[in-house]
């Protein structure tokens, strides 16, 4: 599908609705390159509901949220909105429950936990996606690879996979270990109601890999990158594994009632464009292979941290949207992945922190780069720790604002109102 994105400030502008948000013209875009507590009781339709089991193969008979629609490059109204980590610290109602159980992974592995979590930012804010509280480590033990997750470490891994006796502790995932995912899935799909896309995710092989490796979180990925030249066929083994878990677990999200998956590939920026060609870009095709195979009408999502110098070569990958952090320049993104793709992203969470008029500038400046299909308004990046409350809610309004439909008359305003 072609689609006409514009990118420069000679594209189509997009107008607010009537609200509380002062109208204005979005008539510019620049384009230079700049964790043993006992669980709460919960109200009955928090209860696993067996029939609420969808297939990936039969197509549902409601209409598709607006993200879905906006993933597919459909003409929608108004920009769709959700932002990565849109659930945790900044928010006092989760810093309140993170005190009753301070393991993050009871929070992230107990679907009453999960499901009230995932709808924290959803009943504050309305946004357009809500994406399952978890981690792209949760999967882990369910192939064999056990995990801790330490307030200053982060994620700990004591036995580090290095070598070919050490690949023998692996095993098939095995998917009824993560029914809580599956369950959590499925409230949500029915809490929602159809009023916001339910969305899943995975980690990529690469990334995922790196912490197996690494034996937890790095900032060298020294033995990883050590590994694809004196290991490299452990590596390739590791990373096939890998592959074919996350591939069946994307697939088990959908069936348990994800409209859409993300793929993050969160290191995948640490790596050259050509070490990226062969150590992580084949591995997410095969992904993205097998659940369009699948679940041939879930769209597919990919953010990769640091992709500006990956674009082009992400281009023939498979998915539906790309997500562009904020170092990359909206317009340019648009220019470099062509008409095809939508996007998704890209406001410098920093700007959260901002006055709420900066932040709405910044909201006008990125969706009127993107144009007016094939894009998901969200950051560039995950919600940062402190990031006011106020200002998350206001990012919301503005993006429920926005019409692409408005008369040309009625989205001017002059610049002294």
């Amino acid at each position: 599908m072609k689609l006409p994105y514009p990118n420069s400030g000679g594209g189509p502008s997009v107008a607010w609705r009537s609200s509380s948000i002062v109208s204005v013209q979005l008539g510019f875009c620049f384009s230079n390159n700049f964790n043993g507590v006992l669980i709460p009781p919960v109200s009955t339709h928090y209860l696993p509901r067996q029939n609420l089991r969808i297939s990936c193969s039969s197509p549902s008979s409601s209409p598709d949220p607006l993200l879905v629609k906006a993933a597919r490059g459909e003409a929608v109204s108004r920009p769709p909105a959700w932002m990565m980590r849109q659930a945790g610290r900044y928010m006092a109602v989760y810093r309140k429950l993170a005190e009753k159980y301070p393991s993050f992974r009871e929070r992230s592995e107990t679907t009453e936990l999960i499901v009230e979590i995932s709808l924290q930012p959803w009943e504050a804010f309305r946004p357009d996606g809500v994406i399952i509280f978890s981690d792209i480590l949760t999967p882990l033990p369910a192939f064999g690879v056990s995990f801790d997750i330490e307030d200053v470490r982060g994620p700990v891994i004591q036995s580090p996979i290095r070598s070919e006796e050490h690949l023998k502790t692996l095993h098939p995932i095995e998917l009824e270990k993560l029914q809580f995912v599956g369950d959590s899935l499925r409230l949500l799909r029915n809490e929602v109601e159809g009023k916001a896309a339910v969305l899943g995710f995975v980690g990529s092989p690469w990334t995922i890999g790196t912490y197996i490796v690494e034996g937890g979180t790095t900032r060298t990925y020294t033995a990883i990158k050590s590994m694809c030249h004196t290991a490299p066929d452990v590596l390739r083994a590791l990373l096939a594994h890998l592959t074919k878990a996350i591939a069946d677990y994307a697939v088990y999200q959908v069936e348990s009632g994800a409209h859409c998956i993300q793929i993050f590939d969160s290191w995948g920026g640490q790596l050259s464009p050509a070490m990226w060609e062969i150590w992580s870009k084949p591995f997410i095709k095969e992904i993205v292979s097998t659940v369009k195979s699948k679940c041939p009408g879930t769209p597919l999502v990919l953010y990769i941290n640091g992709n500006g110098g990956l674009l082009e070569r992400m281009k023939d990958i498979g998915v539906d949207v790309i997500g562009l952090d904020w170092t990359v320049d909206m317009a340019d993104g648009r220019k470099r992945l062509g008409n095809g793709m939508s996007v998704q992203g890209n406001v410098d969470p920093a700007y959260l922190f901002l006055p709420l008029p900066a932040i709405t500038d910044e909201i006008h400046r990125v969706v009127n780069c993107a144009g007016p299909r094939g894009h998901i308004l969200n950051l560039g990046h995950g919600v940062l720790v402190g990031t006011p409350e106020e200002a998350v809610a206001h990012f919301f309004d503005v993006s429920k604002s926005l019409n692409f439909s408005a008369p040309v008359e009625d989205r001017r305003v002059a610049a002294a109102t």
